[in-house]
């Protein structure tokens, strides 16, 4: 199958119309919105109250290890669709690389459970 350049057409056309919503959007908000400044409404504020104290409190390294875990997993099953779709068609080499793939998934959920990784305290 011989790919063209006249392949890529309808996707510059769908990149050009994106990025031509996007812009023109931002230009009416721009002329539409409010312009009213004051140096209240120019603070920073967050609901309403006036920052305490610094914005670096420490937290909890398990937040970062859940979070990190739940985007690698859920990456990892990005992979499992377009495999899916295409079962029948990779047949048994495709299938057998699958289930190498799945247990290494299970081998580093395991490990995740083991090292209590997943454990809110």
């Amino acid at each position: 199958m011989q790919i063209s350049q006249l392949d890529f057409i309808p996707i510059l056309m769908q990149l050009g119309l994106a990025a031509g919503f996007v812009s023109l959007t931002i230009w009416v908000s721009s002329k539409l919105g409010p312009k009213k400044h004051s140096k209240i409404k120019d603070s920073t504020w967050e609901c309403g109250l006036d920052s305490l104290g610094s914005a670096r409190i420490p937290f909890n390294v398990k937040y970062f290890l859940v979070a990190i875990l739940f985007v690698l997993f859920d990456v990892e099953v990005v992979f499992l669709y377009p495999w899916a779709v295409n079962m029948l068609e990779l047949g048994w080499e495709g299938f057998a690389k699958m289930g190498i793939f799945l247990f290494l998934i299970l081998i580093g959920l395991l490990y995740e459970f083991k090292r209590k990784g997943l454990e809110w305290d």
